[in-house]
């Protein structure tokens, strides 16, 4: 067993750490991971981590209370040509460094001098968001088993602690199947790109027609296009519509779930902008047509949003749809397997983002979590604690269901900050410290997209953070500025002890090609590169290093 064992890679990797004959990958560290994604299956990937339409569906709430019907749809286009700005900056960064730590890395080398406290923020931000996002997905896969009950025992309502060991199922089963599947995880992923597709077609198709049959009838355009209907409290229909964004935001805000996934891909300067265009295409149509077929299907909101099943309206529109117990039960049925394939992709972003920052001595025992099991061939540790998080954040719902609902605007608020570290350095800065990869935006674009991408993260994290109903108490506040505030507080504080005990920063090899056998000591410097950019990134580099080695 002892000769499988890969190099450790608990530190930093540096050409002069290097042992002649290993390969590295643009990262700076050793190959550990294969590269078993092809383009299909990267693309399958974008597809099953969003989920948007499943995860759209299943957090419904907050966007029918702020505008009903013209609230759902219109909220989710603006947050949608907002991500359009944020995914061509990330589709940037991720042709020109391909990592699976993601933001986390370009943070490092967009950022200049600032690039290790910069890249430190954005890979914690960007992982406790990815498992908070597994929490949610999990508690909608809970509720979801749950609403299957009640359908057949009238006046049940199911207690927290109920919802907490439906939760504790579904959690584990994605983590298992990330833990044990690793081998097959590619042809997995393909099949879960085709079911997940195949069930929002079949959801879709059904609530659509029901309803002509059904004898109830479909809700009137009105009520689906014009009929503003706020239900928070707010006086300003603006703020409401701005508020409302938070339901789209979640849907659609993973751009960066293909980009973990950059060292497991051959070609990843072009197959992750693909994959991310994947992801925002698939996600807007499959969620707007779903979003339509669903807000036709209502007859009676009142109804849907006093359910028995409070965090899934979507049983009760279902059951508007269908008129039947078990024809609500079989979509319900088909949201639970449509969770199930989204969840092993959420854990693989989730576990990548922790391995990554474990191979960087980011982390409390870091060789435990930067280890790559050679049986199992994944971060291991890195999936297991992942796990345990989620098993800790549901212990939460049953102490408050409201702090628990705030995971949906923590996951949006944090993913957001960690891009924000990432993509307003590289505006700041004109994109100097950065080597153009094969997709690069000329300056007339790529300046105003950023901006208004990094003017959206600010000032909307901010409205994203407001209560959700007025007047508001403790059982209705919004906890995502607690949740948010405390985690950077710790993260700040273990930064403060960490910085001067082992933790160094990214080292990206930003001359490298994806994969670089090591001949003689030296890299195979990638050729064909502007010459000049070159040269400023690799100045701009060098210097951040001899500052670190100077601290």
């Amino acid at each position: 067993m002892a000769d499988e064992e890969k190099k450790d890679t608990s530190s930093p990797v540096g050409v002069a750490e290097v042992d002649l004959g290993d390969v590295i990958n643009t990262s700076g560290h050793v190959q550990e991971l294969d590269r078993q994604f092809g383009f299909w299956s990267i693309c399958a990937a974008s597809l099953t981590i969003d989920n948007a339409w499943g995860a759209s569906a299943g957090s419904l709430t907050t966007a029918l209370y702020d505008g009903g019907g013209p609230g759902v749809l219109y909220t989710f286009l603006v947050a949608c040509s907002f991500y359009c700005f944020i995914g061509a900056g990330l589709a940037e960064l991720a042709s020109a460094i391909p990592s699976s730590a993601s933001v986390y890395h370009w943070a490092s080398v967009t950022s200049g001098k600032y690039g290790r406290v910069s890249s430190w923020y954005a890979g914690w931000w960007n992982y406790f968001a990815w498992n908070f996002g597994c929490a949610s997905a999990s508690l909608f896969g809970a509720n979801a088993i749950l609403g299957m009950y009640s359908l057949f025992h009238d006046g049940f309502v199911p207690d927290r602690w109920m919802i907490f060991i439906a939760y504790l199922g579904v959690t584990w089963m994605g983590c298992g199947i990330v833990l044990f599947g690793q081998r097959v995880l590619a042809k997995l992923t393909n099949a879960f790109g085709f079911l997940c597709l195949t069930i929002w077609l079949v959801s879709l198709l059904v609530v659509a027609i029901l309803p002509s049959t059904t004898g109830k009838g479909y809700a009137s355009h009105s009520f689906v296009w014009k009929d503003w209907n706020n239900q928070v409290g707010y006086s300003s229909n603006g703020f409401v519509f701005c508020l409302g964004m938070l339901n789209g935001a979640f849907g659609i805000g993973t751009p960066d779930g293909c980009t973990h996934l950059a060292e497991e891909i051959p070609d990843p300067k072009r197959n992750i902008p693909k994959g991310i265009v994947a992801q925002l295409v698939g996600g807007i149509l499959t969620t707007f047509t779903f979003y339509i077929a669903l807000l036709y299907a209502i007859t009676n909101l009142d109804t849907v949003l006093d359910s028995a099943i409070p965090n899934l309206p979507l049983a009760a529109i279902y059951l508007q749809a269908t008129n039947s117990n078990a024809g609500t039960c079989g979509l319900l049925v088909l949201f639970l397997i449509d969770i199930m394939v989204t969840l092993p992709g959420a854990y693989m972003t989730a576990s990548r983002m922790l391995w990554t920052l474990a191979r960087d001595d980011a982390l409390p025992y870091s060789s435990t979590f930067a280890h790559v099991s050679p049986r199992f061939r994944n971060p291991f540790a890195s999936t297991i604690a992942c796990g345990c998080v989620s098993t800790i954040l549901g212990c939460v719902y049953i102490g408050s269901t409201t702090a628990f609902n705030a995971f949906v605007g923590v996951f949006t608020i944090l993913t957001t900050m960690s891009y924000l570290c990432a993509l307003l350095p590289h505006l700041l800065t004109k994109r100097k410290y950065v080597i153009p990869g094969p997709f690069w935006m000329p300056p007339k674009v790529a300046y105003p997209v950023i901006g208004i991408a990094c003017a959206y993260i600010i000032v909307f994290n901010i409205i994203y953070m407001f209560p959700y109903y007025l007047p508001t108490d403790a059982e209705s506040m919004n906890y995502s500025c607690l949740l948010s505030g405390g985690l950077t507080i710790f993260v700040s504080l273990w930064y403060l002890w960490k910085r001067n005990h082992g933790y160094i920063g990214p080292m990206v090899a930003l001359e490298a090609k994806d994969d670089v056998q090591m001949v003689e000591g030296n890299l195979e410097l990638e050729e064909k590169l502007d010459e000049k950019r070159r040269l400023e990134a690799l100045k701009g580099l060098q210097a951040r290093r001899s500052e670190v080695v100077a601290e």
